[in-house]
C-alpha cells in the first residue's frame, strides 16, 4: 500500500511509494497553487481512505491511490492552472463522469473532517476558495 499522511508541520502531503515520492508531488513544472491544491485533495483522499475502507493512518489502499494518481494527473496537465485555484472553479471539466462523482464523494465527506484533522490546510483552502469568488470565479467549497 501506498504510504500518506497529511503533515501539518510541513504543511504538505506526503507519501511514498517504495521511498520515492508520489507522482506529481514534487513535478517541477507544477505552480505553488498546484502543489497547494494536491496537498489538500490528498489529505481529504486519506481522511476518506480511512474512514471508508479502514486503512491505516498513513496509507491509501488501491482505489483511493487510483484517485489521488488520477487527480495528480488531472492538475498536472491542467490548461486553466494560472487562472483558478481549484477544480471546481474550472469552466473546464476535464474529470471523467465516473472520477469526478468519486471525488466529490471524497470532497463531501473529508471536507467537514479537515478542520479536526488538519486545521491550517482547511482555512487555507477556504481562504483561497473566498478569494476566488471575490475574484467572479465559480469556486464552491
Amino acid at each position: 500500500m501506498k504510504r500518506f499522511h497529511c503533515d501539518e508541520r510541513t504543511g504538505s502531503a506526503a507519501g511514498s511509494r517504495g521511498g520515492r515520492v508520489p507522482e506529481g508531488a514534487s513535478d517541477p513544472g507544477l505552480t505553488e497553487r498546484q502543489r497547494r491544491e494536491l496537498e489538500v485533495v490528498r489529505c481529504m483522499i486519506g481522511i476518506y481512505c480511512r474512514g471508508h475502507h479502514g486503512s491505516k493512518r498513513a496509507e491509501l489502499c488501491a482505489e483511493c491511490r487510483e484517485l489521488a494518481d488520477y487527480v495528480a494527473e488531472r492538475v498536472a496537465r491542467c490548461p486553466m492552472s494560472d487562472s483558478k485555484t481549484f477544480c471546481s472553479s474550472c469552466p473546464i471539466h476535464c474529470y471523467q463522469p465516473a472520477m469526478r462523482e468519486r471525488i466529490r464523494a471524497v470532497m463531501r465527506y473529508a471536507g467537514p473532517r479537515m478542520l479536526l484533522v488538519s486545521p491550517i490546510k482547511a482555512l487555507a483552502h477556504a481562504v483561497d476558495t473566498l478569494r476566488e469568488r471575490t475574484r467572479g470565479g465559480k469556486g464552491r467549497a
